[in-house]
């Protein structure tokens, strides 16, 4: 399957053990999103719209209301690259 490289920049950060952290307001709903480095440094390359693609193809995941995180699935759709741990 082919993904964009912006697609590719967020899940080389997740697969390197980042995450991305949701944003919501009272009700619940969803406002924003953060992804965080391993390092816990704040990037600026996941927009919503690139969340939900990612969601979409189910290689991010969250369980039990925790941050999301790369699935089994991220890993295969990404091209390999010299510093992915």
């Amino acid at each position: 399957m082919d993904i964009s490289r912006d697609e590719q920049r967020v899940l080389h950060t997740l697969a390197q053990g980042g995450h991305i952290a949701l944003t919501r307001n009272d009700n619940g709903k969803t406002t924003g999103l953060q992804l965080f480095n391993r390092n816990g440094w704040l990037m600026k390359n996941c927009s919503m719209l690139l969340f939900k693609k990612l969601k979409a193809k189910k290689a991010i995941k969250s369980s039990d209301d925790q941050p999301y995180r790369i699935t089994r699935r991220g890993p295969e759709l990404v091209r390999v690259e010299y510093d992915n741990r």
